[in-house]
């Protein structure tokens, strides 16, 4: 065979190979039997050894690599990955309808459509000119890893995108490309119930440990370094999503979710045929209670159906709060239970020295793994509960997720169970342990009204506070290349007492420390110098002050503009801000106001962070506050929010002295009334729109 036809004979048996692949992966159509798919693919695999020219990277032949990785790169989303909000209720269904309809006008239309939610891991997948480029994890919605190397050796991930036929597409609009020049396209990697069940029967026979439940063994396998393990665990991949679209091929207009799972099926992805477009919330409930009586025969683990507006505008005019869409929930079924009895109650340190009791008992089996521990998230269950060591008590995976004791059997007592004892020291370092008010981020009393208590660690320098806060804080400043084992080991040698200490590191100071070479030494520092110069709000959150988030941080960084202007902020002003309540509000404040904090800032700023002030644009509306209330014909209240703060204006939830205007639509609440008492500046729908302008 000339190297003509060696190349043509390459060219037929990719393509015959990748039709049989999607026929089986993604139609679950086989049209031949193994042994064929497999003469194939020896074919060619021997092909492309004589004749290496005709060398593709995304050959059927090139799903595994061959050297195993030695870690996981970062990689930086281009769009944020959102998490849901969940409803698990009838009612709290209902309520989520209720919420978005009030921000939408009264003729908009809503349908929604309905997916499963898949029990796996969340993940990207990148094509360029059709071909898969690169894949990564979720992460923290900003950062993932890049895990390409695994998730090519899922069959049911296209390496190279189907041509998509020409001709008529949604709204009549046609293709001018067959596919994207980008696609980003999101999904689940997950295993099914029938490969766990086969793995863990290979398992138990050559005495290996067995995987817990589909999801873990999925996100395990997709974190292996070696890809050749990941291939071995026989994932599948189902799409629920794009991203990204553009180029030539996006001459398509896709204006809703459900196009968009169309487009991935015409693209050559595997998407779960269990979906439905919903004229009413009562068509939601009924196909929610179809897809509960399935889900026990269904083939991949699944915790609930994902609900969204279908039509895509209207999910753009409600937006995203926080770390959410506004469009889009998830309607979560009942977590399995079980009963187990308490051993011990032991209480956890966190970041912010409040002491977590944590129930441990004889391993037990909830939602298809094995658990010895359950949260009882503080004291008030402990009270509420009436939890008892040596209790029988019931234990669910919230979400099926987290382990939670969600109620005690009291009718089991013995007589011989104890009562929990409140540690009046701390467990870690044994000083004195305080009771405090939730929300009271000191042990001043707050002006807010609580509802529960808190026992805090009151050591400033307690170890475990410490641990806990350093994790944090590398993570929140993206030095990957410390983890928490390093952090241990360099506290161990005394080469850091706190977070600041790790900008006077050293590479002498690590390359003398066992199983830490000067590569390893060089890499860290990198990684440290190149995390010097932080932004406002990233540095805001990184110091861990109490019922300050992520989102939190950036309202204030928006609001204040600099470290300095926050740090001496009234109390007024930070309960001013947009979404921000009194007790976050007197957190941050009394933060600022202890000295250990302040030192702690000023070791940051002389250890050589440099902070990037971000400075909103100058526009009409700079220095003026607005505060919306009613209801808009025109816009959303969200649209009204963005167009205010995009002329340089602020968004105040409450009327103050502060207040520049007061925007009334239609049905104007208590805001309403205290502007006129005030005197404030009314402005109604018309007015607003005119100085719009």
């Amino acid at each position: 065979m000339d190297k003509t036809e060696a190349k043509n004979r390459i060219v037929k048996l990719r393509e015959q190979i990748e039709d049989l692949r999607y026929r089986y992966h993604v139609l679950d159509d086989p049209k031949v039997t193994d042994d064929i798919y497999e003469s194939l693919q020896r074919e060619l695999k021997e092909l492309e050894f004589h004749h290496p020219e005709f060398d593709d990277e995304f050959s059927p032949t090139n799903r595994v690599a061959g050297k195993p990785l030695d870690k996981f790169v970062k990689v930086k989303h281009g769009v944020r990955m959102l998490s849901l909000n969940d409803v698990f209720s009838k009612e709290e269904l209902e309520a989520w309808e209720k919420r978005i309809k009030k921000l939408l006008p009264a003729d908009a239309g809503i349908e929604y459509f309905c997916e499963l939610k898949l029990d796996g891991l969340s993940v990207s997948l990148i094509y360029e000119d059709g071909n898969f480029v690169r894949g990564a994890t979720r992460g923290d919605g900003y950062i993932g890893e890049d895990i390409t190397q695994n998730l090519r050796t899922i069959q049911s991930i296209p390496l190279k995108l189907r041509p998509v036929p020409a001709g008529l597409w949604a709204s009549g609009a046609g293709y001018s490309a067959p596919f994207p020049e980008f696609l980003e396209v999101r999904g689940e990697g997950i295993m099914s119930k029938k490969v766990l069940a086969d793995l863990n029967l290979k398992y138990e026979k050559e005495g290996k440990p067995l995987l817990a439940n589909t999801r873990n063994a999925a996100a395990g396998s997709l974190r292996q370094l070696d890809s050749n393990l990941a291939a071995e665990r026989r994932l599948d991949f189902f799409a629920w999503d794009i991203a990204q679209f553009r180029g030539e091929g996006a001459g398509v207009r896709v204006e809703k979710h459900s196009d968009k799972h169309r487009l991935l099926r015409e693209l050559g992805f595997k998407v779960d045929k269990h979906e439905k477009i919903c004229r009413s919330i009562l068509e939601v409930e009924k196909f929610t209670g179809e897809i509960g009586k399935l889900r026990p025969d269904y083939p991949y683990g699944t915790d609930g159906v994902v609900i969204s507006v279908d039509n895509l505008d209207l999910q753009s005019r409600l937006g995203i709060v926080g770390k959410a869409p506004r469009f889009m929930a998830a309607f979560k079924y009942p977590a399995e239970k079980a009963t187990t009895i308490i051993k011990d109650i032991k209480f956890n340190v966190g970041r912010t020295g409040v002491l977590t009791p944590l129930a441990v008992f004889e391993p037990t089996l909830v939602a298809g793994s094995t658990i010895g521990k359950a949260t009882l998230h503080n004291i008030d269950q402990i009270n509420r509960l009436d939890v008892r060591i040596g209790d029988t008590v019931v234990i669910q995976k919230a979400g099926d997720v987290i382990p939670e004791v969600v109620e005690v059997l009291p009718k089991m007592r013995t007589g011989k169970e104890k009562k929990v004892k409140i540690p009046d020291k701390c467990p870690v370092c044994g000083e004195d342990v305080e009771r405090r008010s939730v929300g009271a981020a000191s042990g001043r009393p707050s002006s807010v009204e609580e509802r529960s208590v808190a026992y805090y660690c009151t050591n400033p320098k307690c170890p475990a506070k410490n641990r806990r806060f350093m994790q944090h804080f590398v993570s929140v400043l993206e030095i990957y290349e410390i983890g928490p084992k390093i952090l241990d080991r360099f506290q161990e040698e005394g080469l850091i007492s706190d977070a600041a200490d790790i900008f006077s590191l050293k590479a002498e100071d690590i390359k003398g420390l066992e199983r830490f070479g000067e590569k390893s030494a060089d890499n860290i520092i990198a990684s440290i110098n190149s995390h010097r110069q932080v932004s406002l709000s990233r540095f805001i959150y990184s110091l861990g002050i109490l019922h300050v988030g992520e989102q939190t941080a950036e309202d204030l960084a928006e609001h204040f503009g600099s470290l300095e202007k926050l740090m001496n902020a009234p109390l007024d002003e930070i309960n001013f801000i947009e979404n921000i309540g009194p007790v976050v509000a007197q957190s941050a404040y009394d933060y600022f106001r202890q000295k250990e904090n302040i030192k702690f800032i000023d070791k940051l700023l002389k250890g050589g962070i440099k902070i990037r002030h971000e400075q909103k644009k100058a526009g009409k509306f700079t220095g003026k506050t607005f505060v919306i209330t009613g209801t808009l014909d025109s816009m959303s209240r969200d649209e009204a929010k963005q167009k205010i703060k995009s002329l340089g204006g602020k968004i105040s939830e409450s009327v103050s002295k502060l207040t520049s205007y007061v925007v009334a639509g239609k049905e104007p609440g208590s805001k309403y009334d205290k502007a006129v008492k005030l005197g404030m500046e009314i402005l109604d729908e018309k007015n607003f729109l005119n100085i719009l302008k």
